[in-house]
C-alpha cells in the first residue's frame, strides 16, 4: 500500500508505504464500539459527590415539639426537605467508572480507525510540519495548502474538530502555532487512540516514514 505524502506547500513530495497490518485491517464497529466506550470511562475523574443528610452542617436539635404547634413533624433541619439539608441519593465519589480493556483489543481498535481513516481519503501524510517560530498565521497558510493540494477543502473550512495534527516528537514551535485554533488538535504519535482519531475529521501526520513505524510497534 503506497499513499502521497505532500509538503507544506501542498506539493507532492513522495510516497509513502503503509503496512497491511496499521491501514488494510477491515472495519469492525462492535470492537472499536467497545473500547472507546471503555477509554471514555477510564478517563472520567468520578469527582462528583454532594452532601446528604449526615455531613451537612447543623440540625442537632429538633426544630419544634413534636405535638401542638399544627406543624408537620420534624425530627432535624438537616433533611432532604429542608433548604440547605442534605441532597438525597445524589452522586458520591466512591464509585469507580474503570473498565478493563485488553491489550490486543487496544491495538486492533487503533488499527481499525487508521484502517477506517486511510480508506475514507481522511489520513493525509506531510513530509515535514516545522515552523522557524510559533506564527498562527504560518499555520493556518500551510493547512490552507495541505487542503488544497490533497483536494480535501473542508480541512481549511470545517470549524469543529477539523483535524488531529501527529507528530512523531515534541515541536513548540509547531504546537504553539496551532495553539489558537479551536478545531484543530496536536498530539504525539505515541499518545494517539481510537478516541482522538474518531473526534477529529481529518489526521494529518507529519514525517510519515518514522510515524508509521511508530503505528506499526503500536499495533504489533
Amino acid at each position: 500500500m503506497e499513499t502521497t505524502v505532500y509538503s507544506q506547500a501542498g506539493k507532492t513530495a513522495g510516497n509513502v508505504t503503509l503496512p497491511e497490518s496499521v491501514f488494510g485491517v477491515a472495519w469492525n464497529p462492535d470492537l472499536v464500539h467497545e473500547v472507546v466506550i471503555g477509554m471514555q470511562s477510564n478517563a472520567r475523574a468520578g469527582t462528583a459527590k454532594v452532601k446528604d443528610r449526615s455531613e451537612v452542617s447543623g440540625g442537632g436539635k429538633k426544630p419544634w415539639k413534636q405535638k401542638g404547634t399544627g406543624r408537620a413533624r420534624h425530627g432535624s433541619s438537616r433533611s432532604p426537605m429542608w433548604k440547605g439539608g442534605g441532597v438525597a441519593h445524589g452522586p458520591t465519589n466512591e464509585k469507580d467508572f474503570s473498565k478493563k480493556i485488553n491489550k490486543k483489543a487496544r491495538q486492533k481498535a487503533l488499527a481499525v480507525t487508521l484502517s477506517r481513516k486511510f480508506v475514507d481519503g481522511e489520513m493525509l501524510f506531510v513530509d515535514t510540519l516545522t515552523f522557524d517560530a510559533p506564527k498562527a498565521a504560518d499555520a493556518k497558510a500551510v493547512m490552507q495548502a495541505i487542503a488544497t493540494g490533497s483536494k480535501q477543502t473542508s480541512l481549511a473550512t470545517k470549524r469543529k474538530n477539523a483535524a488531529l495534527i501527529v507528530l512523531t516528537e515534541r515541536n513548540d514551535a509547531t504546537e504553539k502555532s496551532f495553539r489558537n485554533f479551536g478545531n484543530v488538535a496536536v498530539m504525539q504519535v505515541k499518545d494517539v487512540s481510537p478516541v482522538d482519531l474518531l473526534t477529529y475529521k481529518y489526521v494529518v501526520v507529519a514525517n510519515p516514514d518514522v510515524a508509521v513505524a511508530a503505528l506499526a510497534t503500536r499495533v504489533g
